[in-house]
């Protein structure tokens, strides 16, 4: 990531500092492996924690259970709790994990389109 250089205030240098360093931030908790899962298991649905756990293959109650209060903190998941006995509770993508989520297919669709190239890439390499 750089950090892009205004002309101006103090201040103005202060947001743009505090900018960069809350999207690092941001990024290096939401790129692991089961965030991204997570958030291509949501997509455009809603699960309840039992059907989110079974569609990600080998992902542990506890590290699902932390990364979904990450991504609940980070304003990109929303958590409903219906006042039922036993509590259901579900998970859905807010309007910012939406906008991740199409990201993270873009990332998925360059792999995809570079997979031979890459793959080569690491033989010539590892050769």
């Amino acid at each position: 990531m750089v950090t892009k250089q205004l002309k101006g205030s103090l201040k103005d240098e202060a947001d743009v500092t505090r900018a960069d360093s809350l999207a690092r931030e941001i990024f290096s908790e939401v790129a692991n492996k089961w965030a991204l899962l997570i958030i291509e298991s949501l997509g455009e649905r809603t699960l309840r924690f039992g059907e989110l756990r079974n569609a990600i293959e080998g992902i542990s109650h506890k590290m699902l259970t932390q990364n979904l209060r990450m991504l609940e903190r980070n304003g990109l998941v929303e958590r409903t709790v219906h006042p039922v006995v036993p509590p259901r509770v579900e998970y859905t993508l807010t309007e910012p994990g939406q906008a991740l989520r199409v990201t993270i297919d873009g990332l998925c669709d360059w792999t995809h389109l570079y997979l031979g190239h890459i793959e080569a890439s690491r033989d010539r390499f590892d050769g």
